[in-house]
């Protein structure tokens, strides 16, 4: 049995107010109600997700420790922004390993390490296309930023998408190489590099 309590506030959250559950995104509070288990009373944070068609209720007192958190300031929109304008850094494992990794920060609800997600899965037109499930989490990473966005600076998602798109084409040129085949390149050059060496120090040593 659950009742609408006539407090609108509580942990510093208020009904009407949107708010990020790492899980899910973004969300809003509909409203703070008091349900009974086990003969004590719960508090409850009431959270409708509009674009999954959800609705979650979140016990007050483990809010903060489940990582749900107020929308990002307009401050550190700006910087998960410049984030995606960066170079993508994509470690040299598996897929399924940072298949994993990315899947983990979509969920941290953390804004940076998602924007990371947009910045390294990002494929340009010049670039091979992405696999599948490349693609799937590309746009499970868009939409979450995206739907941030959107709330913080009150536009439409679509239009926060247009924004992130506009950020990343600001990075650096992507052609068809893939991001980290630089990188890879320079570590083989400098072993190269220190095997010559190694050479030419044994050659000195058995003249």
């Amino acid at each position: 049995m659950s009742s609408p309590k006539k407090a609108s506030a509580s942990k510093g959250f208020k009904t009407g107010e949107s708010v990020v559950y790492p899980a899910h995104g973004v969300g809003k509070i509909v409203s703070i109600e008091e349900q009974e288990v086990a003969g004590m009373k719960l508090e409850l944070f009431v959270v409708d997700f509009e674009k999954d068609k959800m609705r979650l209720k979140v016990p007050v007192a483990k809010a903060a420790a489940v990582g749900m958190r107020k929308l990002s300031e307009t401050d550190f929109v700006e910087r998960a922004l410049k984030v995606v304008q960066g170079r993508a850094r994509v470690k040299k494992t598996m897929w399924s390993r940072r298949a994993q990794e990315y899947d983990a920060k979509i969920n941290s609800g953390d804004l940076i390490q998602i924007a990371e997600v947009v910045r390294d899965l990002y494929r340009a037109d010049t670039q091979p296309e992405q696999s599948y499930s490349e693609r799937q989490l590309y746009e499970a990473a868009l939409g979450r930023m995206a739907r941030e966005l959107a709330a913080v600076n009150e536009v439409s998602e679509t239009e926060a998408v247009r924004l992130i798109e506009e950020n990343l084409n600001k990075g650096p040129k992507r052609g068809p190489k893939a991001e980290g085949d630089d990188e890879a390149d320079d570590d083989a050059a400098e072993d190269d590099t220190a095997a010559d060496n190694d050479a030419s120090v044994g050659k000195e040593e058995a003249a």
